[in-house]
């Protein structure tokens, strides 16, 4: 967490970017964080099923997911199980990311309690 936090300060981020040291599953119901993202990013966080259900809650209309990704990996987020989450996929913008953008807002009935997401995937 120190590395984010003087990562973000040597870079003059302050004002604009949070490292928030959190449950995902609890920030995503937090008044505070909920729909108020423009872009949330993951980094061997889990599998696509749990990136998504813990991201989406996090943001607003129009905020976008940043996933780092395998290359060769292409259906890994299945549109028919992004939708209840209000995702759709943009594809890989460059090789090893993909770009998920948020439609609507996520049903109040995600993330589901701590350990869910990842316990019992979504799709």
């Amino acid at each position: 967490m120190a590395l984010l936090a003087e990562a973000i300060v040597a870079l003059k981020w302050e004002g604009r970017v949070v490292a928030e040291l959190a449950r995902a599953e609890d920030t995503g119901r937090s008044p505070q964080w909920r729909a108020q993202a423009d872009a949330v990013t993951a980094r061997s966080f889990g599998p696509p099923a749990t990136v998504a259900e813990c991201a989406a809650p996090l943001l607003r209309i129009d905020g976008v997911l940043v996933v780092s990704e395998p290359p060769e990996e292409t259906d890994r987020w299945p549109a028919d199980g992004l939708a209840p989450l209000g995702l759709v996929d943009e594809g890989s913008p460059v090789p090893g990311m993909r770009r998920l953008r948020q439609v609507s807002l996520c049903p109040e009935t995600y993330p589901r309690r701590v350990g869910m997401p990842a316990k019992r995937p979504l799709f």
